[in-house]
């Protein structure tokens, strides 16, 4: 405790700090006192906000007055009340008796969102007046006039919620607050300690499980509900209702983050969420749920540990011991016979699973995921006959699966699925898949270019039967040169049309992409990679859902679609109507999006744009080309996110920068230029782009906030107008020959934030553009041989007081750091990397005050001198933080 009271004191010494202390309860005055006397040292001006919900806390942490926030106006909080209590039953909203009873009930609410939104949701499942009527005079009645009395009003939703939703809520005591919630992992919780009741079989356990989930969002007692990846959410829940939670709960669910709630947890705790290292001290004996949440802190799980668990919980129902460096499994876990979720994934030096896992019958769900030491799957596995999830994503060692997991027709996950390359380790081959049909969410298949009797195995895997799968990956291998690829056909490998994901890497067989493509319009996701053999692909321009689509390291592809570019404005619509993001990456052969190019020949000005049958992406986001000579393409003047140019033709970006907008997007502003919304704008070795093109084009980028502008040999910076890039926050110069000094124009970028500049060999000098510069907070400065930083009278970083950032590397012409360097007071990072000739620090690195990381790397005659103690230099950097040497 003294040295961290040390290194706080350190920390904060002389420096004007903001500290924000969120959400306190302890009202303890001697602890504030002490608190106090830790944060006396800052500078003048320092500030420290305590955010609480107890007025107590509130006097005791402060003289000041408090703020006391209000709640919503009496107008915003109807208008939030209706939206949520009437969004089925619109037309009750002007009923005079609903709107009567609803706004008396909304003065209980005393104008907290969460409160008229939780009790909004309740009221939305009533309909009838006499409901509304009956809550607030009977419910609602009986809680406390006490303003400050929110979670019993909450508590009231709680109350009218149905037996099985209780549990599932108050369930979510376990996580700490602010976490994010994995909500298929949460489901599968509830199920591991049957709280989902199984009416009839015509739903899965997981989507009953679901659907509960969905019930308790639409009475808001989870929040900031996204997917995050096909088929994938995550949510939080506000601070509150982890109160509700925890209340609710009572005793027989616990966070155990400290050795005194260790020790008073008593022996009616079913379920608690645990630091590793204080099991030892926790005495009950009739654990439910034991749940470990990874944090930086946390230690190896012993194997005594392990020995504890096994003997003192045999009740356990979900084990969640992720990400705590676990080696081995003690044998002994077949004595967790009650166990249904079992959690071991990114353990990264787990290599075996003990046999005795599979004499657990129980077991619902086994999660591996990220294992990537892991070698093989239990040879017993067919045992687990109730086994609904097996997720070994990532597990990268993996090399077959063990015969007879076919026969786990229970299976809803099996998120890898790896065929034995040499079949040495007797392992099942695709047709085990065959009568997995009640597969969900993600499958990956590897090394399907060892596939035995490919075209039967293909078939016989049935993977057009497994009609709930979202996403399907199927992956050949890098290291099989197998000349009969052609007979290991796509074509036999069809998905059912249900799928939203396809990624197919590595395949080497024929040129021909199979024909079942164009059966799957509710794909949103096509991914292909390298190797392959593919010379077009099917444009993919008529399957309405894709969003996204993804090609690279298709050495061999030389076209898209047999299409012509030319179009009517009624084909356009039709024309990827959905596609947001692009990435073509390292298809050297691909000169042309049609195989037949029609807008027009070699001779044809660059420019010539074809009016309204030009064909144009309708919606796409982000573009990224690498590595592709294309020259005619869709357009795509409709970005607005990022568009990424690198080794490719500059003559698609000329035709968009010159098309009418409103051609092919009718509902874009007549006003709008093309590109006019773009965010972020990289080009690098773009063949024809000249000063005169990207000046032009940059005319259009009004919202830009990033440019990056490299490789281009015929750009001359200073021939630009920077004026309309008044936006830009971010800017990065790589390797520009005709970059001698900073274009004046600069000086007009008073957002810009970063200046990165690389590879400029004729940059001599940084004056006068920079000294203009004053709002940057980061500065780069890289492999620039002709470069002087230093010299009499140059004092160029004096007001450059808001620069955070100073990484210096490779300069030749460096020999020490000039005397300029004392103006950055606020400077927090230095770097110098390969500075040859510079051979000391100066006197003014004391003035430095705020500094807190310095990187010195590959300057071997500075070394000596920084020598702790006894250095020519250390006294200089000796009130540095961090200090970090590399040779």
């Amino acid at each position: 405790m003294d040295q961290l009271q040390k290194q706080l004191r350190e920390k904060i010494g002389g420096k004007k700090y903001l500290l924000v202390l969120d959400d306190i309860w302890n009202d303890e005055w001697e602890k504030w006192v002490s608190l106090k006397e830790l944060l006396v040292g800052g500078a003048k001006g320092s500030r420290i906000i305590v955010t609480t919900r107890s007025l107590r806390v509130a006097k005791i942490t402060s003289k000041c007055q408090p703020y006391v926030l209000n709640g919503l106006s009496d107008n915003d909080a109807w208008s939030l009340f209706k939206e949520i209590a009437f969004e089925q039953r619109s037309a009750d909203s002007t009923d005079s008796g609903f709107v009567e009873i609803g706004k008396l009930i909304l003065e209980r609410c005393c104008g907290v969102p969460l409160v008229i939104r939780t009790i909004a949701g309740t009221l939305s499942f009533k309909e009838t007046k006499s409901e509304w009527l009956s809550f607030k005079d009977n419910e609602l009645a009986r809680i406390s006039q006490n303003k400050g009395e929110i979670l019993p009003t909450l508590k009231l939703s709680y109350d009218h919620l149905p037996s099985h939703l209780k549990h599932c809520f108050a369930y979510c005591r376990l996580y700490p607050k602010d976490y994010e919630i994995e909500v298929q992992a949460l489901v599968q919780f509830w199920i591991a300690q049957g709280f989902i009741k199984q009416l009839n079989q015509s739903h899965s356990l997981e989507e009953i499980g679901f659907g509960y989930f969905k019930d308790l969002v639409e009475r808001s007692f989870f929040q900031e509900v996204e997917e995050y990846r096909i088929g994938n959410m995550r949510c939080k829940m506000h601070d509150l209702m982890h109160d509700l939670a925890e209340s609710v709960a009572g005793m027989e669910s616990s966070i155990v983050d400290s050795n005194k709630i260790a020790s008073d947890v008593g022996e009616k705790c079913r379920h608690i969420s645990i630091n590793p290292s204080l099991i030892p001290l926790f005495k009950g004996k009739k654990l439910r749920t034991l749940l470990h949440f990874p944090n930086n802190t946390d230690q190896n799980l012993s194997d005594e540990t392990w020995d504890l668990i096994i003997s003192n919980c045999r009740c356990l129902r979900v084990l969640k011991l992720n990400s705590i460096g676990i080696q081995k499994i003690s044998p002994s876990i077949c004595k967790l016979k009650r166990l249904r979720y079992l959690d071991l994934s990114r353990n990264f030096s787990l290599k075996i699973l003990p046999k005795s896992i599979c004499k657990i019958q129980n077991l619902l769900a086994l999660k591996l995921d990220g294992c990537d030491g892991l070698k093989e799957l239990p040879k017993k596995i067919e045992k687990l006959v109730n086994l609904t999830h097996l997720e070994c994503e990532h597990c990268i060692s993996l090399t077959h699966m063990p015969r007879g997991i076919g026969k786990l027709t229970s299976l809803e996950t099996l998120s890898m699925f790896v065929v034995d390359k040499d079949g040495s380790h007797g392992g099942a081959d695709l047709s085990e898949l065959r009568l997995l049909n009640n597969l969900r969410g993600r499958l990956e298949i590897r090394n399907l270019g060892f596939v035995k009797n490919a075209k039967e195995k293909f078939k016989a895997a049935h993977l057009k039967e497994k009609q709930h799968l979202r996403s399907l990956v199927l992956e050949w291998n890098v290291d099989n040169d197998d000349e009969d690829d052609d007979e290991k056909s796509l074509e036999d490998l069809q998905p059912h049309p249900n799928l939203k994901e396809l990624c197919i890497g590595g395949w080497r067989g024929d040129a021909k992409f199979p024909s079942w493509l164009s059966l799957l319009t509710n794909l949103v996701d096509i991914s292909i990679y390298a190797p392959s053999k593919f010379k077009h692909l099917p444009s993919f321009a008529q399957l309405p859902c894709l969003q996204q689509l993804k090609l690279s390291g298709l050495t061999e592809l030389e076209c898209m679609d047999n299409n012509s570019s030319k179009g009517s404005q009624g084909e356009s619509e039709s024309f990827f109507p959905s596609l947001k993001y692009l990435r073509l990456d390292n298809c050297p052969n691909m000169n042309s999006w049609w195989r037949k190019r029609s807008i027009g020949d070699s001779n044809e000005d660059d420019t010539t744009v074809m009016g309204t049958s030009t064909m144009a992406f309708p919606c796409l986001s982000s573009l990224e080309i690498r590595n592709c000579p294309l020259t005619s393409m869709p357009l795509y003047p409709s970005l607005d996110d990022k568009l990424e140019l690198r080794n490719t033709s500059s003559r698609p970006l000329k035709q968009t920068m010159k098309m009418n907008i409103t051609s092919t997007t009718p509902s874009t502003s007549t006003s709008s230029l093309p590109l006019s919304k773009l965010k972020s704008f990289h080009v690098h070795n773009i063949e024809g782009l000249d000063t005169h093109t990207l000046d032009e084009c940059l005319q259009h980028l009004a919202s830009l906030k990033t440019l990056t502008i490299g490789d281009c040999k015929e750009v001359d910076l200073e021939g630009m107008q920077w004026e309309p890039l008044k936006n830009l926050s971010h800017l990065e110069i790589d390797n520009i020959p005709k970059l001698v000094s900073l274009p004046i124009w600069l000086q007009h970028l008073v957002q810009l934030k970063t200046l990165k500049i690389h590879n400029s060999n004729g940059l001599r000098s940084l004056l006068p553009v920079f000294q203009h510069l004053t709002f940057l907070e980061e500065f780069e400065v890289t492999d620039c041989k002709e470069l002087e930083l230093s010299g009499a009278g140059i004092q160029i970083f004096q007001d450059h007081t808001s620069l955070r950032s100073l990484r210096l590397r490779n300069i030749p012409k460096c020999r020490h750091l000039p005397e300029w360097l004392q103006h950055l007071t606020n400077l927090q990072r230095l770097y110098l990397v390969n500075l040859p000739n510079l051979t000391s620090l100066p006197d003014e690195m004391r003035c430095l005050t705020k500094l807190q990381t310095l990187e010195i790397e590959r300057i071997p005659q500075l070394e000596e001198r920084f020598r702790k103690d006894i250095g020519a230099d250390w006294q200089k950097i000796a009130h540095i933080p961090n200090i970090r040497l590399y040779q």
